[in-house]
């Protein structure tokens, strides 16, 4: 499901300020009561039925949080339909790794995850930030992006597969002649942010992502690549041209894609920096942690926590699927 336009409107109404903001140190009874309000805005409901007929269960013998229905007589907590489902971690634990993610400006690794939370097991805390990251997905899109949008693509990933088939003394291909793995990013300007890995730079890929997050009314930013121009067809904003080859990056009349760059700067130094190494697998899940922060870059740290805990509705990530691990 994905989030509501109006939470990312809330962004000019923020403050700047990250006072008062740090990493919250809730118990359990804190943390299921924060849980249970962004999900629930003070009226549970079943998550079997959707029934609002429910109860609260209490007793020496009934575990904490534990809710019944009447009409359909499931028993359900929080967690139940959502992120957090049948994981044995505290929801303490849960509330602090879903502030250090939705906070942290370039990421943080499963391993820094690990040792701040005191986990057990470097599995345990990767599977746990890729269950964030899937709380952090607003695929499809709560709207789509307008106005003036710039459209780019850059190259994630190491190219030692180039490497070996063109030997160690080879020099790598560069840009949009190596093996890595493309990834295409769609920003309004000033606006939110859209980037999801793709199978190839060629007109047909490039114009199916763009009509899937684009709305047909925008104007296109692209740079001199060819496939643009069959792939921004039926726009009726036009399409906007910048020639980087001649070494222009911003036209006289205003349009650029240094949007797009400064998008692409976060997440290459994310994954260097912060990842080091992402596989082409789960690159989607990084593209939607980093469009995430983008889009929440100009609201505070607390509200953009709040947003991605908000986003755990109906969403299930199994650390095993029937053909092996995720």
């Amino acid at each position: 499901m994905p989030l509501p336009v109006e939470f990312w409107h809330m962004a000019h109404d923020q403050q700047k300020t990250q006072k008062n903001q740090a990493l919250p140190n809730m118990d359990e009874h804190e943390a299921r009561a924060y849980i249970e309000k962004m999900r629930w805005q003070g009226s549970p409901w079943c998550p079997h039925c959707a029934s609002v007929n429910v109860y609260r269960m209490e007793g020496k013998t009934i575990r904490p949080g534990l809710l019944a229905c009447r009409d359909c007589r499931g028993h359900f907590t929080v967690t139940v339909g959502t992120v957090m489902e049948d994981s044995h971690l505290p929801l303490s634990t849960w509330v602090r790794a879903f502030h250090m993610v939705a906070t942290s400006k370039k990421g943080i690794s499963a391993l820094q995850l690990q040792r701040n939370l005191g986990l057990g097991s470097y599995r345990t805390a990767w599977h746990l930030a890729h269950r964030i990251r899937e709380a952090m997905r607003c695929h499809p899109v709560a709207e789509k992006l307008k106005g003036e949008v710039q459209v780019d693509e850059t190259y994630v990933g190491p190219s030692r597969n180039g490497r070996k088939k063109a030997g160690p003394t080879t020099p790598r291909k560069r840009g949009r002649g190596t093996v890595k793995q493309p990834v295409m990013v769609l920003v309004e300007t000033g606006g939110n942010a859209h980037s999801q890995p793709v199978a190839s730079v060629a007109s047909k890929t490039l114009r199916e992502t763009m009509e899937q997050q684009i709305d047909v009314s925008a104007t296109i930013v692209t740079d001199e690549w060819p496939a643009y121009r069959k792939a921004v067809a039926g726009f009726s904003g036009g399409h906007q041209t910048v020639n980087h080859g001649e070494g222009e990056y911003a036209r006289f009349d205003g349009f650029n894609t240094n949007t797009a760059e400064s998008y692409f700067a976060l997440l290459k130094r994310g994954i260097h920096g912060t990842f080091h190494h992402v596989s082409k697998k789960h690159l989607h899940r990084y593209c939607d942690e980093f469009s995430f922060r983008w889009n929440g870059r100009k609201i505070e740290d607390v509200t953009r926590r709040n947003l991605a805990v908000q986003g755990i509705e109906g969403k299930r990530l199994f650390l095993y699927a029937p053909t092996g691990l995720i």
